[in-house]
């Protein structure tokens, strides 16, 4: 009952309502392994229910067997089902590990791939666009149908990037870059978390990406560009002071910052 009343509001739950091309096909996958697994547990309370029902004590004409102790058969169909529903789900498995890796590109888009680098902190995310040399606090813009490289590292305790309607979660290590691969196929604003318990501010610890047209996109790089605050050694030191900030943009970034923090 829980499980459909969840499904029923599918649109307040993330995952199940996915806006990125890898989110929608780890959506599919989650699908595809629960109904496979029903094929199991649903049997299993009905048969339940049914022998619970027909042995009961009071049923004077239930067949009664005192000696029976196995069954080729049953042990054939209680043996081999789960067996053939596991190598199932392993092949799905293998396979998808494969093409939904986090570091592998994502193909077959008309527009170009483009690079964000990410910086976890104590209690806040620095999002570093090389490519256009600008940077942002706690909020990123993406041109939607565009595939976007995030390059991820973290200045403090470990912790997880994690777009639920884009794609699955990626940790974020000190000392180490680590990669994902995302896209978002329509206009909107999806919440970013911290997946990985890093210390008191943890729970505040969010983000949001805003995907935009093309246009859209362009305006607001515009926009950052014209920001008073400039990303240089000093003012990241002073930004990487354990604390909560609210959304900073700064105009321009000290060349190679990302790589002097890994």
């Amino acid at each position: 009952i829980a499980v459909l009343v969840m499904l029923g509001y599918g649109n307040n739950l993330q995952i199940l309502n996915p806006k990125g091309t890898i989110a929608a096909q780890q959506r599919d996958i989650l699908a595809f392994a629960a109904a496979l697994s029903l094929l199991v547990l649903v049997p299993v309370f009905l048969m339940t229910g049914l022998i619970v029902y027909k042995y009961r004590e009071s049923n004077k004409k239930a067949r009664y067997t005192p000696d029976w102790d196995s069954s080729n058969k049953l042990e054939a169909v209680w043996w081999g089902i789960p067996i053939l529903l596991i190598t199932i789900l392993s092949v799905v498995s293998y396979k998808t590990s494969h093409s939904l890796d986090p570091f592998r590109p994502i193909e077959n888009s008309v527009n170009k791939e483009m690079t964000i680098q990410v910086i976890a902190l104590q209690y806040k995310w620095l999002f570093i666009y090389p490519e256009e040399g600008v940077a942002t606090v706690n909020y990123l813009h993406v041109p939607q149908d565009t595939p976007v490289k995030f390059e991820i590292t973290s200045d403090a305790p470990m912790n997880s990037f994690w777009v639920p309607q884009l794609g699955g979660q990626i940790y974020a290590m000190s000392g180490m870059s680590t990669e994902i691969n995302l896209k978002a196929e329509e206009p909107g604003t999806f919440e970013g978390y911290s997946a990985n318990i890093s210390g008191a501010g943890f729970a505040d610890m969010k983000f949001q990406v805003i995907s935009t047209d093309a246009q859209g996109y362009e305006n607001w790089i515009k926009e950052v560009k014209s920001a008073a605050k400039t990303l240089d050694a000093e003012i990241y030191k002073e930004l990487s002071i354990p604390g909560k900030s609210d959304r900073i943009n700064y105009s321009s970034v000290q060349e190679n910052l990302y790589g002097n923090v890994v």
